[in-house]
């Protein structure tokens, strides 16, 4: 299997919140390569514009002469654009509201390599950032959300088609309100993260969206971060994507749906784009 992750921070040795160099950048590829993944996106959190434009160009450079190791995509731009309401384990300080001028400001020159970027689509004028970015070929992910079913919908129908790490900091189902969860389920053509270390989502909630999703529809993810022994609340993942989908056989979900969602399904996603 030739694994995907289009999703992932970084391993405990390195994370990108550590990176100040186009070498360290390469430093994450030889060792999530070393894991068993083939290529992978490198997922940003929210910060500082210049401290974001300052990572792309670190990325940017290091994919211009990479030789070894997992190989490097791209950028996903895991905001600025999110709802405080649903910041997850990212730092809510650096969110901002939805704006062309700052989209344009922090993609500039980096077109090319940012591939995904999350949107909260209830947000002001979040509709009008996810067109843009659909319109200059960018994958929009809805995620860090409140958003209602409705609003899920319209994001979608704006050129969204993807959603962050399902279930995982955004409005959950509700037998009188779907939401966005119930948008990624209910939907059968927008593609949907999940996040399969057995802590993010309950193994049988994991089960069940395999048995009635799309299968050409669901990738797994790592969302592998740097651990913090210190930090109280739930962080991003703790599992390589080779060793998520072994753990997902483990659960006895069917291994051609576990290729799809580790291999093909990312591929058909990014096809435009690489």
């Amino acid at each position: 299997m030739s694994l995907i992750d289009i999703h992932f921070h970084g391993t405990n040795k390195i994370d990108i919140k550590d990176v100040d160099s186009p070498e360290q950048v390469l430093l994450i590829s030889q060792e999530y390569g070393s894991m068993g993944v083939d290529s992978f996106l490198l997922t940003l959190y929210p910060d500082d514009i210049y401290q974001m434009r300052k990572t792309l160009l670190h990325i940017k450079k290091a994919m211009q002469y990479q030789k070894e190791g997992a190989k490097i995509l791209g950028a996903y731009l895991e905001g600025p654009f999110l709802n405080p309401e649903k910041a997850g384990a990212l730092d809510s300080y650096y969110f901002l509201k939805p704006d062309l001028d700052i989209l344009n400001r922090l993609i500039d020159e980096f077109n090319d390599i940012v591939k995904i970027i999350t949107v909260a689509p209830e947000l002001p004028k979040a509709i009008d950032v996810i067109e843009k970015c659909a319109e200059m070929g960018i994958i929009v992910s809805m995620g860090h959300s409140l958003a209602t079913y409705r609003e899920a919908q319209e994001g979608f129908k704006a050129g969204a088609s993807l959603i962050t790490h399902l279930f995982n900091a955004m409005r959950g189902i509700h037998h009188r309100e779907p939401g966005i969860s119930g948008f990624g389920i209910i939907n059968q053509e927008i593609y949907v993260e999940l996040i399969g270390d057995g802590r993010h989502l309950n193994d049988e909630l994991l089960k069940w969206i395999f048995q009635i999703k799309n299968p050409e529809r669901i990738i797994v993810v790592s969302d592998m971060v740097k651990q913090k022994s210190e930090v109280q609340r739930l962080q991003g993942g703790s599992m390589s994507l080779k060793d998520a989908i072994k753990r997902l056989k483990n659960l006895n979900i069917d291994e051609y749906k576990l290729k799809l969602a580790g291999e093909e399904n990312p591929k058909r996603l990014l096809i435009n784009l690489l």
